[in-house]
């Protein structure tokens, strides 16, 4: 008898991480390093959690990257590996990187052994280049998804290793085979789905005025400096023309200009680091000022309000400038450069909210690009390669 249960003590200790009985499937989620990859991952996992609550899933992201913090604030447990991209200016950080990618590999390796995923997806960012590779090696099924118009440098890296790429725009065969995608759309969140009814608990929450014209200003997830400052340039004018402002700085920003802000009228204004309730910002929004991430373009089609862009400088190969483009060849926003927005941004966005026949028109064009269920679409990809 004590024979036997040293043998089921040896059993169950070398099995004991496996847990078979308590999950049926295994799925690891990797990318981020900025919202527009964090917070649809996030939803991928939610809707699949839904469907199969045994399911077991597991974040992959890098090291010090907001999803660190992101992730397991929305509940699901992540694992950081050491990798970052190669800045595109001359720095001496870009030696390093030879080094981090093969350690990111040996970790990916790793987490991959022990947590034996039976899929992986990728939703871009530095993180998920290193963790899909490894996984397509390993000859477990692999999906990834592409928010931009423009292909991410991770993702056309990959593509000839995964089994699916779920897509949101057309002509991405571009950059992808064609016989692997599948347009889907991008996740997003789903308090925005039905804007409109929303309306009412915005005017409370914000405490404004019904009938004033309303213009919600953010600049992504961690704030955009350029947007700031065509802000705050014209800032009286704003208030002089009665107009109020839901106006997301961003964390790093924010101090600064609360303290700038002190010598103004604020009471038409309500200046956040960073607002949680975005549903309720576009609900109350008659224009929306914002950066042109892919995540941000995606809401704001749903959405289906008059919308000015203006596409960052700083990402890889120029995207947002593409994204955007991709709305104002069908007279679908206004894109304003980031050059241009510090004289021309709140001219621009004051005159639109005087031309209803253009506001009517910018929000109809909009809608018409919506893709709604992909976060549903791309777990439908999901559970294929599960079964």
């Amino acid at each position: 008898m004590e024979a036997v249960q040293e043998i089921l003590k040896m059993y169950q200790k070398q099995h004991s991480s496996l847990k078979y009985k308590e999950t049926k499937y295994r799925v690891i989620i990797s990318g981020g390093g900025t919202g527009g990859h964090i917070y649809p991952a996030i939803a991928i996992a939610n809707k699949l959690k839904e469907r199969m609550p045994n399911i077991e899933i597991l974040f992959v992201g890098a090291k010090g990257k907001m999803e660190m913090q992101k992730v397991p604030e929305a509940g699901f447990p992540i694992k950081g590996i050491w990798i970052s991209g190669i800045r595109r200016k001359r720095s001496i950080t870009n030696l390093l990187f030879p080094i981090k990618l093969l350690i990111s590999l040996v970790q990916s390796y790793v987490i991959i052994a022990k947590f034996r995923p039976d899929v992986a997806v990728g939703v871009g960012g530095f993180a998920s280049g290193p963790l899909l590779w490894t996984t397509s090696l390993k000859r477990i099924p692999t999906l990834i998804q592409e928010q931009n118009s423009y292909a991410g440098i991770t993702n056309k890296l990959l593509a000839r290793k995964v089994d699916k790429i779920c897509v949101a725009y057309d002509h991405m065969d571009r950059y992808f085979p064609k016989d692997k995608i599948i347009k889907t759309g991008n996740p997003v969140r789903e308090d925005i789905l039905d804007i409109d009814s929303r309306k009412a608990a915005a005017i409370k929450f914000f405490n404004f005025d019904r009938d004033k014209k309303t213009v919600f200003v953010m600049g992504g997830s961690l704030g955009a400096r350029t947007v700031n400052i065509s802000v705050f340039n014209k800032i009286q004018k704003i208030i002089d023309q009665n107009v109020q402002l839901v106006w997301q700085i961003g964390k790093i920003y924010y101090d600064d200009y609360e303290q700038k802000m002190k010598s103004y009228d604020v009471s038409r204004l309500r200046m956040y680091d960073f607002l949680r309730e975005i549903d309720l910002a576009y609900a109350m929004a008659d224009v929306i000022v914002s950066r042109a991430g892919a995540l941000s373009l995606s809401e704001l089609s749903i959405v289906g309000k008059p919308v000015v862009l203006i596409p960052s400088p700083n990402v890889a190969e120029d995207h947002q400038t593409k994204n955007a483009e991709a709305l104002t060849s069908n007279d679908a926003a206004i894109l304003i450069t980031d050059q241009e927005a510090p004289e021309k941004l709140i001219d621009t966005v004051l005159e639109t909210l005087k031309d209803k026949d253009k506001m009517q028109r910018l929000g109809v064009n909009i809608k018409k690009l919506a893709l709604t269920g992909a976060t549903e679409k791309i777990v439908d990809e999901i559970q294929k390669l599960l079964n």
